[in-house]
């Protein structure tokens, strides 16, 4: 789970009463269709503290829902109830890692499932070769980390940090200061690694801000999505970067994508340039974009994902120059936390039913890539 809940206590009232009804998404997957839920939709869930909704369901079918956030060091909770579990729900946003070491001591290990997009933080071959089943809740939160992402481009290229410490920390009112480094989007070429769902969600939101859009995937969309949006699409990432001004990251992370923008790749782009990284922080070099803001290579890096999370306290990106940080939050809006919670339960569902999870929330399956995992990962060896 994440952080046991907020530190001021589990909120009493929502600044909003009520959240939409969303019945499907884009592409014609359904949003979650559990038998029945426990919860709010719209309340904070995503927390030690507010337990997925999940605690009454498992309890009224005779398991123990152990709920923790203690999952670091030699004794923590995690580890001590491991040899006992079956199911591991981890939460991408703060994981649970689940290495090699884990596994071999959770003996009993069936299933595990990311409450979340990206199951990076299971190690995949050793699920295999275990004959674990690894799930994730495929679509309940691309949408708002479309956004997100859209949003932290919006931050970086008009300077928004800048201008609101001047009226915030600095209470003054420099406009001269606070526009030194702010720009128009318009008009700038814009660019994405990874055309998945939120790769896809991501051009569709910027479409409409006048840009010319770029993307590089492994897989080429259909020819409807590429002729809609007027994309042009690159074959590599080195021909994107290369090609754009701004740049936001949603590939998931595996051996091919680690790493993958160090000193040269962040080197082909012009000076000047954005990187949005709402994935994993690993698809980045942690030092070459420390580097890159202090030398003027880039204008500007938002991300909301760090390594490890969270991150120790003498990481460099916090007091990094030009940067738009956020703690891993662009998938957990509440209104995103209803629908990974009700998937969480759908999944379960049909495990404890015996029936089909569905191919989209699979990564692992039968010794082998399964689901969306086989189109989305790769397994070394």
């Amino acid at each position: 789970m994440e952080e046991s809940g907020p530190r001021g206590g589990y909120p009493p009232d929502y600044a909003r009463d009520e959240i939409p009804t969303i019945s499907g998404y884009p592409g014609g997957q359904t949003a979650p269709t559990p038998q029945a839920i426990d919860f709010t939709p719209g309340h904070l869930l995503g927390c030690a503290s507010g337990e997925l909704g999940l605690c009454r369901f498992l309890e009224d079918r005779g398991h123990t829902l152990v709920v923790t956030s203690d999952k670091e060091g030699a004794d923590s909770t995690l580890d001590r109830e491991l040899p006992e579990t079956d199911v591991v729900i981890s939460q991408s946003f703060w994981a649970a890692y689940l290495t090699p070491e884990r596994i071999a001591a959770g003996s009993r290990l069936k299933l595990a499932i990311t409450a979340g997009i990206g199951s990076d933080h299971v190690d995949l071959p050793t699920a295999i070769a275990h004959g674990m089943t690894v799930a994730e809740v495929t679509f309940s939160n691309s949408i708002s980390v479309s956004e997100h992402a859209v949003t932290q481009i919006l931050t970086l290229v008009h300077n928004y940090m800048s201008a609101h410490e001047w009226v915030t920390t600095k209470k003054g009112w420099n406009i001269a200061d606070a526009v030194s480094r702010a720009y128009d989007l318009e008009g700038i070429d814009v660019g994405v690694v990874g055309s998945g769902r939120i790769g896809q969600a991501v051009l569709r939101r910027l479409k409409p801000f006048d840009v010319t859009l770029h993307y590089c995937d492994v897989h080429q969309p259909g020819k409807e999505f590429e002729e809609e949006p007027e994309l042009t699409w690159h074959p590599d990432p080195r021909w994107l970067a290369s090609s754009v001004a701004v740049l936001s990251i949603h590939t998931p992370l595996h051996p091919q994508t680690q790493n993958l923008f160090n000193d040269e790749l962040i080197g082909a782009m012009g000076r000047g340039s954005y990187i949005v990284n709402t994935a994993r922080a690993l698809i980045v070099n942690r030092d070459s974009v420390v580097l890159a803001l202090n030398s003027g290579q880039l204008a500007g890096y938002a991300g909301d994902v760090r390594y490890p999370q969270p991150p120790p306290p003498d990481h460099p990106w916090p007091t990094m120059p030009y940067e738009a940080m956020t703690p891993h939050v662009s998938g957990s809006a509440l209104s995103a936390q209803a629908r990974y919670a009700a998937d969480t339960r759908e999944i379960l569902e049909c495990w404890l039913d015996g029936r089909p999870i569905r191919p989209e929330y699979l990564i692992v399956e039968g010794g082998g890539l399964a689901g969306t995992g086989a189109s989305s990962y790769t397994v070394a060896g």
